[in-house]
């Protein structure tokens, strides 16, 4: 009788899990069967299984792993539906696992696979607690990059090395492995804002970590698009800002009140235009340049400080005119606080200071409350 072969990748052995290795995917289906062959071959000697967490791909990356996942059993998929973002995928990923030892590594075959066994020797049988996969340190190498990209890679590295507690040649690396308990430890400080969950996680666990590091040449994407955009930037610059003093104010209302500002410029441009140029009377030029301002904030905090729950068509409208009634009220509040500062103090501008904090912390509470309420 002819014996049916077996793929070694699909053999079940009663050998225990030693590492788990998360993979992030948007929109990654031409990668994923190659990733795996890449990671048979890398990881062979090493029992270990990948996890993906995927973010609403479509492109059919959850069809496909789903029925990878159905013969394989080392494949695991996790769809996330509403949520977003690497760095919050990771923790999910990795909180979802039960090794000793947890790998991170890009679905976009640009990280080194073969490196993966030495970040696991590196913990496993060396004694670190995290082994990063570094561009910059002996025989690492930022591959085909323009000049341009390794200067803002460098310019964000500098950045990074205020909240750093564990000193790091390449925070900026998505490739690496960590303890679970170590991962554990830091997970309910960590911002999970971004793509950054290397820094993320050696600004947020309570000491510096014992750390390994293993240079590797970074590669070039084969299949799918980048996923770098503006976006990246502003959400590196919110974890940076979460981490210096997000215990004492929450970055959203940061970035809310910086809104603001810019709103109180788009006034004062609209009610100039209005009376010098439209010739308004100042009421309707108030009222004109009143609706602009609000419009205009609530256009920048719907892009960008409630990107992650972006309103869209329909809501969109629905969304602008609550915060329209959001920010109506909010008036209110500031003329009232303001007056009663005035009676007590008689200072017009501790009276304005206030009633505009009362006003903004009212806008943003309630507009998080009505207007981005998550649904």
């Amino acid at each position: 009788m002819l014996q049916q072969s077996v793929d070694p990748r699909h053999a079940i052995n009663d050998e225990p899990l030693q590492l788990s290795v998360v993979i992030p995917t948007k929109n990654e289906a031409g990668n994923v069967e190659p990733l795996l062959e890449r990671l048979g071959v890398a990881l062979a000697g090493i029992e270990w299984e990948a996890i993906f967490v995927d973010d609403s791909s479509t492109d059919g990356t959850p069809e496909l792993l789903t029925r990878i996942a159905q013969s394989d059993r080392r494949v695991r998929l996790i769809r996330r539906i509403g949520r977003r973002g690497l760095s919050s995928a990771v923790v999910e990923g990795a909180l979802a696992s039960t090794t000793p030892i947890v790998a991170v590594i890009d679905a976009d075959l640009q990280h080194d696979e073969k490196v993966l066994p030495d970040l696991y020797r590196a913990i496993a049988d060396k004694g670190h607690e995290l082994a990063i996969g570094t561009r910059y340190a002996a025989n690492g190498s930022t591959g085909e990059w323009a000049e341009d990209r390794l200067k803002i890679s460098r310019f964000a590295t500098a950045l990074a090395s205020p909240i750093m507690k564990t000193r790091l040649s390449d925070p900026m690396s998505g490739f690496f492995a960590v303890r679970r308990d170590i991962l554990l430890e830091a997970a309910p400080r960590l911002s999970t804002v971004g793509y950054k969950i290397l820094l993320d996680l050696v600004a947020s666990h309570p000491r510096p970590l014992k750390v390994a590091e293993v240079g590797y040449t970074f590669g070039t994407r084969q299949h799918g698009e980048s996923k770098l955009d503006e976006m990246v930037a502003l959400e590196y610059l919110e974890l940076l800002l979460d981490k210096a003093i997000g215990r004492f104010v929450p970055v959203k209302l940061v970035q809310f009140g910086a809104i603001g500002m810019l709103g109180v410029g788009v006034h004062l441009t609209l009610l100039y235009m209005a009376m010098n140029m439209v010739g308004a009377p100042f009421a309707t030029s108030q009222a004109l340049a009143v609706i602009g301002a609000m419009t205009f904030n609530f256009a920048l905090n719907n892009k960008f400080t409630y990107r992650d729950q972006q309103l869209k068509g329909f809501a969109w409208v629905g969304g602008l005119f609550s915060f329209y009634l959001v920010c109506s009220l909010g008036a209110v509040a500031n003329v009232g606080i303001g007056s009663l500062v005035y009676e007590q103090f008689h200072g017009w501008w501790i009276a304005g200071i206030a009633g505009a904090i009362v006003g903004s912390v009212w806008n943003y509470v309630a507009s998080s409350w009505l207007t981005w309420t998550k649904r």
